[in-house]
């Protein structure tokens, strides 16, 4: 099949790795978003999936909508039989849903109906969902409304992060992207509507979703820095300095502490929140590198009751 390929992340890799490698499809063009400013200077970068893209000799474009009509006499030259959409981050206008003849076919990392949007996998582990997975599901109008052509079932560990998470549904992906593909070529696919009960939204995370709130549950405090590690990333501040936080971990047994109140022993960093204290891991200060909880401890000197997050409700939303 002639396969054209939208994806922009580093979880789109696997499922553009494996069409490259197929003997059975062509990548006869690849959409993407442009190049990002990162790093202290700045410097435009490409996509991981320009990246690749590109070192296969791919014809590559990084159109910053599809709604321009460049973009879709670009898509609609391609003769595309299928469009394979992974975290593409754009929208395809209705215009162009018709333009592959199998039409555009997304790889979500949720079980659909839940969590549609933008941040699937965060979301899931933020609420604290046992189980999640991945549907390959056709689009249309609606947000990632359209029906499933197939999909897998993915347990969430008690310690997954979101990035932990995100990488094994996107390995697992893949072939699942494969196998529909096989079934629209040999004409069985069968596409199921998706049920109306069951749906929730997963919008975008921003900076503010990851400020940890030390009044909550520790199960909340736990499952939120891991579910927005290692972006946008967990932070809290002390005496004004603001502290990018790993993963914590709950201790039951301690229940002392006030919500934010610190205590360091030895090796042990604990913080208090809504119900026990959790262990600190890793952190950061500002502009500083990441380092053990109980090193940042031994400079930082926490007097009796000094506690994390006194600022955060003068902070700014971002």
């Amino acid at each position: 099949m002639r396969v054209l390929f939208a994806g922009t992340p580093e979880a789109a890799l696997p499922s553009l790795r494996a069409l490259i490698d197929s003997p059975d499809h062509e990548v006869v063009g690849v959409l993407t978003r442009p190049d990002a400013r990162r790093g202290r200077g700045r410097t435009p970068s490409p996509s991981p999936v320009a990246a690749l893209a590109r070192a296969a000799g791919l014809d590559v474009r990084t159109p910053a909508t599809l709604k321009d009509a460049a973009a879709r006499g670009w898509v609609r030259s391609l003769g595309a039989d299928v469009a394979v959409v992974v975290a593409y981050g754009r929208i395809v206008p209705p215009a162009l849903l018709d333009a592959p003849a199998h039409g555009w076919i997304n790889l979500h990392f949720s079980l659909l109906p839940a969590w549609r949007g933008a941040a699937p996998v965060q979301r899931a582990v933020m609420a604290g969902d046992a189980v999640t997975g991945a549907c390959v599901f056709r689009l249309e109008e609606g947000l990632d409304t359209g029906p499933v052509y197939a999909r897998l079932s993915e347990p969430i560990g008690p310690r997954d992060t979101g990035g932990d998470l995100l990488a094994r549904l996107a390995d697992a992906g893949a072939p699942l992207i494969m196998g529909v593909l096989a079934s629209l070529d040999q004409g069985t696919a069968a596409p199921v509507p998706q049920p109306e009960e069951g749906v929730s939204l997963a919008p975008p995370l921003s900076a503010r979703d990851g400020l940890v709130d030390w009044t909550e549950a520790a199960r909340d405090v736990d499952a939120r820095i891991r579910a927005v590690t290692p972006a946008p990333g967990a932070h809290t501040s002390y005496r004004g300095v603001r502290l990018r936080l790993g993963p914590v971990e709950p201790v039951p047994g301690i229940t002392d502490l006030p919500p934010g109140a610190l205590r360091a022993a030895g090796h042990e960093v604990l913080v208090g929140t809504g119900t026990c204290a959790v262990r600190l891991g890793r952190l950061a200060p500002a502009g500083r590198n990441w380092m053990a909880a109980d090193a940042w401890a031994r400079g930082a000197r926490p007097a009796p009751g000094a506690a994390l997050g006194d600022d955060d409700r003068q902070e700014p939303a971002r």
